[in-house]
């Protein structure tokens, strides 16, 4: 009988098990989009036709471009819904509703900086058109939350269903991805924290000038600011990453084809899933393919049937931040007097904790960050706030218009006009099209200092002294710019883009030359190139700053047998981040424990925030230019250690850093191994046994100034070496045939973890391979076909 029990208790347990399966694989089956077939929706004025291509691409044909926006935001909800959900979270500073406590902090920040507060503002001065189609596209979102379609797992595992989708979610995301291409703010704040520990001139040595470039004076820091009485703690970020990127433009007069072609590969976080979603808009005066951005209309960056254009970060100083000094009233004061800050309450969500109060204040040059900002507290002195300024913070910014207005460009002077509206962030926009013409602007919003101002944009600014005020802002007019220039060609890597003489300020903090000099140099090896000789030149990961290092790295004598060994390997090796070698991995960690012996003992507790390559520095340090070999010596120390000693020795510990991390045999130290590209998902690439189904994982090669970019995070101990930051995408276009033009990302178009499309670009990305960029529908090829239709 118990025999019996048992059997009878297991054959029902199976039963459960096989019903739990099979209910969670119709679940998953049910998570999946309907991608073929009819459906009706709310909203449209006339059908809509959705073909998507082998690779998941949506080619969308409408008969009006206020549906094909409506149909755009059907499609990414499809397949992104739960990274549009992340993002807007993340953008109205609302994590902490589904993450919890530990969202809090993120939450708070953002919703001081209010980046939410502003995209409502902004809206408010858009254009009617493009407000009908912010409109039409949230419509869309709307449509497929209302077709109450089973939620991808992550909503599961979290337990909430979304909220509708608005206006606002659309130019908050917008409004979000220039906060991610830009960052000089923290660089000021880290100029405030080693104020305290080093002299200005150190300073000046440690984040150094534009190569070529004299430091701009600075007055002495220490004696600016005063003396403090609290002492900064360890802080988390103090260099933002910022937004890296290439594109290059060759007229017919270089191309085999005698067309331009245009190259284009923006750098950003490595995400699961990616920054972008290819698609492809028809509708009557609008036939454009490229990337967009989940939970935003439009193509932000692609070609139509007439122009293409690319996009790198100028990287411009459009943010300070102010000291602003207060008074026992409460307020703060001003040139004119003391003035009461502008105050806010909000309540932020805990999930599973008690609601909180958030008391914001406002100056009149920004947020009060130091409120929300345990770093920037610390590095204020006592009796001040430090108030945040940023371009994108006005309430009159239209960039979204342009976005609107790319896409149906035609010409080099529609394209300029287009831009007009593009205020952040500043980028360096490429062009070329079909009649042979290359060309390049620059538009954004870029204050104007003044000339008494001493900290030119570099330092906190006392706030009650109008001279630190910006005077306006440059006249569009007056940015950069090229058009059809003498060499046939434009390249923008972030480089300096201003000439000698230009007389407006952008920045003093441009991104350094390497791989702007990459490319030209690859440009100048042959006479002709096509799509192939670009395509090469997009995987190219030949390190020029280890190129420079070598030779005085591998000088040093060698302080054990293994130490002689690994430089004799080096000593033969010609820079090539290749991802099947140990050289780089050798050089990398090496490169790491050196930074970490230069500078730890100087900056004390802003080290780790602070610990990264910086090429630049190290080169002159080592070089001993102006007598910056004084870096060299550990401070803590009464030996004067010289740079030879802290040569071997950060080697011989990058050598034992690699024996724990990788085995005792340097021939298995495999750079693609210990670099590989990881797009982490939001959330779960936290969780250690979810990160392993979630991220996306390839091998790769580069480093941080290679034209192929792999940029990593020296702070992190248990990673230091994984690829963070590189290609979001790279597109090649073609103007003497479109249709050949070509394009790839580094993930797959599905945001659903079960899709075949969450993960089938990957590999291409990897090897540099790509999927052509059609519009013409013959040649799109077999591909699944859903109706969206008019809901009656």
């Amino acid at each position: 009988m118990p025999h019996r029990a048992i059997r009878t208790a297991f054959a029902l347990a199976a039963i459960v098990l096989a019903l739990s399966g099979t209910a969670l694989y119709l679940a998953v089956r049910l998570s999946l989009p309907a991608l073929s077939g009819e459906l009706e929706i709310a909203g449209l004025d006339a059908p809509v036709e959705v073909l998507r291509d082998a690779h998941g691409i949506p080619h969308i044909y409408a008969a009006s471009e206020r549906d094909a926006q409506l149909a755009l935001g059907f499609v990414h909800a499809q397949d992104r819904l739960w990274q549009m959900e992340m993002n807007r979270r993340i953008a109205s500073g609302r994590l902490a509703e589904v993450l919890g406590e530990r969202a809090l902090p993120t939450d708070r920040f953002l919703r001081t900086i209010g980046i939410r507060r502003v995209a409502q503002a902004n809206i408010d001065h858009l254009d009617t058109g493009s407000r009908s189609l912010l409109n039409a596209y949230a419509a869309g979102v709307n449509a497929f939350l209302d077709a109450k379609r089973v939620l991808p797992i992550e909503f599961w595992i979290f337990r909430f269903s979304p909220q509708r989708w608005s206006e606002v979610d659309s130019a908050a995301w917008a409004k979000m991805m220039a906060w991610e291409l830009g960052g000089n703010w923290q660089n000021e704040l880290l100029r405030l924290q080693l104020a305290r520990r080093i002299n200005t001139q150190s300073i000046q040595e440690f984040l150094p000038p534009y190569p070529g470039d004299a430091p701009i004076e600075l007055p002495d820091l220490r004696l600016f600011y005063g003396d403090w009485e609290r002492e900064p703690p360890q802080i988390s970020r103090a260099e933002h990453l910022g937004g890296a990127s290439n594109s290059w433009a060759l007229s017919g007069a270089h191309t085999a084809s005698g067309k331009p072609l245009l190259a284009n590969d923006p750098h950003l976080g490595l995400t699961a899933p990616g920054v972008w979603y290819f698609a492809h808009l028809n509708a009557p005066g609008l036939n454009a393919i490229g990337a967009t951005l989940p939970g935003v209309p439009g193509i932000v960056l692609g070609r139509n049937d007439r122009i293409a254009w690319a996009a790198t970060n100028t990287g411009p100083d459009v943010q300070d931040l102010y000291l602003e000094k207060l008074d026992a009233t409460g307020g703060y004061v001003t040139p004119g007097g003391v003035a009461a800050f502008t105050t806010l309450e909000e309540t932020l969500k805990v999930k599973g904790g008690e609601d909180q109060r958030l008391h914001i204040r406002i100056s009149r040059h920004g947020p009060v960050i130091s409120d929300v900002m345990s770093e920037a507290l610390a590095a204020t002195p006592r009796g001040h706030a430090l108030a945040f300024a940023w371009t994108a913070l006005a309430e009159d910014d239209v960039s979204l218009q342009a976005l609107f207005k790319l896409p149906r460009a035609g010409s080099w002077p529609d394209f300029v006009e287009a831009l007009r509206d593009f205020q952040v962030p500043q980028q360096n926009f490429s062009y070329a099209d079909v009649a042979g013409n290359i060309g390049f602007i620059a538009p954004g919003r870029i204050p104007v200092r003044q000339r008494a101002n001493a900290l030119k944009g570099l330092a906190p600014a006392p706030g009650w002294d109008e001279r630190y005020d910006w005077a306006g802002f440059v006249p569009f007019d007056e940015l950069p710019r090229s058009f059809n220039p003498q060499s046939g060609r434009i390249v923008t890597a972030n480089q300096k883009i201003v000439p000698p003489g230009y007389r407006h300020h952008i920045t003093a903090e441009w991104f350094l030359p390497y791989r702007a000099q990459r490319i030209s140099d690859l440009l100048d090896i042959q006479p002709k190139h096509d799509r192939s000789s670009f395509a090469r030149m997009q995987m190219d990961v030949v390190s020029l700053p280890a190129r420079e290092l070598l030779p005085r790295l591998v000088a040093v004598q060698g302080a054990s047998a293994e130490a002689s060994d690994v430089l004799k390997m080096l000593a033969a090796w010609d820079g090539t981040m290749a991802a099947d070698r140990p050289e780089p991995l050798v050089l990398v960690a090496w490169w790491r424990e050196l930074s970490r012996a230069l500078y730890a003992d100087e900056l004390g507790p802003a080290f780790r925030a602070a610990w990264s390559e910086r090429a630049s520095f190290v080169s002159n340090v080592l070089a001993d230019k102006n007598g910056q070999g004084h870096w060299c010596d550990d401070v803590r120390t009464r030996r004067v250690e010289s740079c030879d000693d802290v040569l071997n020795d950060s080697l011989e510990r990058a050598i034992g850093d690699l024996r724990r991390r990788y085995g005792d045999n340097p021939d298995g130290w495999k750079w693609g191994a210990a670099h590989e590209a990881r797009l982490r998902h939001r959330p779960l690439s936290r969780s250690s046994w979810l990160r392993r189904y979630f991220d996306i994982v390839v091998p790769s090669g580069g480093d941080s100034y290679t034209v192929n970019v792999g940029r990593m995070d020296f702070e992190d101990d248990a990673e230091p070496y994984s690829n963070r930051h590189a290609a979001s995408f790279r597109a090649i276009y073609d103007l003497a045939d479109p249709q050949a033009s070509v394009f790839v990302h580094p993930g797959g178009q599905s945001g659903n973890v079960f899709s075949p499309h969450y993960r089938d670009l990957a590999p291409l990305w990897a090897r540099g391979d790509y999927v052509p960029m059609l519009t013409e529908r013959s040649r799109i090829g077999p591909a699944e076909r859903l109706v969206l239709k008019p809901k009656r």
